[in-house]
């Protein structure tokens, strides 16, 4: 399990951390630390489901994760089709929801397209935690439209904004060891299902990816 982020400390409540939270929050629930460095990037090793985890956050930078996990893959000589999850923040996606996918374009997503570059395939399971925001007409109007690119991706998050996304990463956390337990079929009909319901439910429009 790869979460893609940014290392240091003035990226660390950012948008686009939000793989590295989520990959820490899951240390924390299992009583591990991710501090192991190996591969360009530091790690922790747990049980999950009866299963041996690597739990890693890439320490290239963003736009350079491929350059790490394909090292990951190499190390412990994993299927990146079968073997590999890799968790990161998705700017289509609202605030408070998360969805998993097999496959899939980069998106724009630049540690996505650099881990497609790096291992040759688009071919690998991603679980994307939604960091973007529903914006009215006057919103986009004022500026507010700016927080929705490189800006507000790399920007510390507001209060509010970390305690909806806190509580989406106890439900990521969730989400990953039924990935392992029932397979990844039945986790994304459980998760994507259950995310695009709640989504509907919100007053504003529903984003859809």
């Amino acid at each position: 399990m790869v979460g893609l982020g940014n290392p240091g400390p003035d990226y660390l409540w950012t948008p686009h951390n939000a793989g590295f939270m989520a990959i820490d929050r899951i240390a924390q629930q299992e009583g591990v630390v991710v501090q192991n460095r190996r591969c360009r990037a530091v790690t922790a090793t747990c049980r999950m489901a009866g299963r041996e985890v690597i739990l890693a956050k890439p320490e290239t930078f963003m736009n350079l994760s491929g350059v790490s996990v394909a090292a990951l893959v190499r190390e412990f000589e994993a299927d990146p089709t079968q073997d590999l999850l890799v968790i990161y923040d998705e700017l289509d996606l609202k605030l408070g929801t998360f969805k998993i996918r097999e496959r899939g374009s980069p998106a724009g997503h630049n540690g996505a397209r650099s881990l497609t570059a790096a291992l040759g395939s688009q071919e690998w399971l991603r679980l994307r935690i939604g960091v973007g925001h529903d914006l009215p007409a006057e919103a986009i109007a004022a500026g507010a439209a700016r927080r929705l690119g490189k800006d507000y991706l790399l920007s510390p998050m507001r209060k509010a904004d970390l305690t909806v996304l806190d509580e989406v990463l106890d439900r990521v956390a969730t989400a990953t060891r039924r990935i392992l337990e029932l397979g990844r079929a039945a986790a994304m009909n459980e998760f994507n299902r259950r995310e695009r319901n709640e989504a509907n439910s919100d007053q504003g429009p529903a984003t859809t990816n």
